[in-house]
């Protein structure tokens, strides 16, 4: 198993840790306000789990999980993750994260900004079109009929099998998406994004504007999300 460096513990993140230690992994986690404030969720997860600096989380996992707001890329260290595989979780939203004109003409998208920034490493983009509390209930053991499948993009293929790998080891499948300039496809406000994991009818508008109950999430196919995925239109297009 592997060491999981976690930079930001948030929804997405505390998330991750979870499945992660539950599947044998131990983890480092790490937040912009310091270790002290992760404190329950170390405790919460046991003794697989400790608190730590980005920089410590960086350095200590084997891969590492880059969930912050997106307007904090740059804050990301570059040489401590070179050589290793970076999970990218992140969306743009401009209003939290300010505009960024790369991602508003559509050249590049957030993965490749994240890449960019980090020109040694080997990143890979997925669990950022899942509920938080989707991706936790829906996890469940490779043959089961009720497993769900998430996408993945990266440049490097060695790197998309190590997260493929680590998919499994805590519940899902992955469904190679292409590229990590083919990450688009699963981005905010396509059809691919958090909706197909909703229940009947629960949807991720009626929870953001009412601050519903997402439900329990149901269970996504391959077929299912290739669907969606090929069906994705630009920003521009739409």
């Amino acid at each position: 198993m592997s060491t999981i460096g976690l930079i930001g513990s948030g929804l997405i993140g505390g998330t991750v840790a979870r499945l992660a230690v539950a599947a044998g992994h131990d983890v480092v986690l790490s937040n912009r306000r310091g270790p002290e404030t992760l404190a329950g969720l170390v405790a919460e997860l046991g003794p697989r789990a400790r608190a730590a600096t980005p920089s410590e989380a960086a350095k200590a996992g084997g891969i590492v999980v880059v969930t912050i707001p997106l307007h904090a890329y740059r804050t990301i260290p570059v040489e401590l993750l070179r050589g290793k595989v970076v999970i990218d979780t992140n969306n743009y939203y401009p209003e939290r994260d300010g505009r960024i004109g790369e991602l508003d003409d559509e050249t590049k998208t957030t993965s490749e900004l994240l890449q960019a920034h980090l020109p040694d490493s080997h990143v890979v983009k997925t669990m950022n079109n899942i509920f938080s509390v989707h991706l936790g209930n829906l996890a469940r053991p490779a043959g089961d009929p009720g497993r769900s499948v998430l996408a993945i993009a990266g440049d490097d293929a060695s790197a998309k099998e190590t997260v493929t790998a680590f998919l499994d080891s805590i519940g899902y499948d992955a469904l190679d998406a292409g590229p990590l300039a083919e990450g688009w496809r699963f981005q905010r406000d396509t059809a691919a994004y958090s909706d197909p994991y909703f229940s009947e009818g629960y949807s991720l508008a009626s929870t953001n504007e009412q601050g519903a109950d997402p439900g329990p999430g149901r269970a996504v196919t391959a077929d299912t999300l290739r669907t969606v995925l090929a069906a994705a239109k630009r920003y521009r297009d739409m």
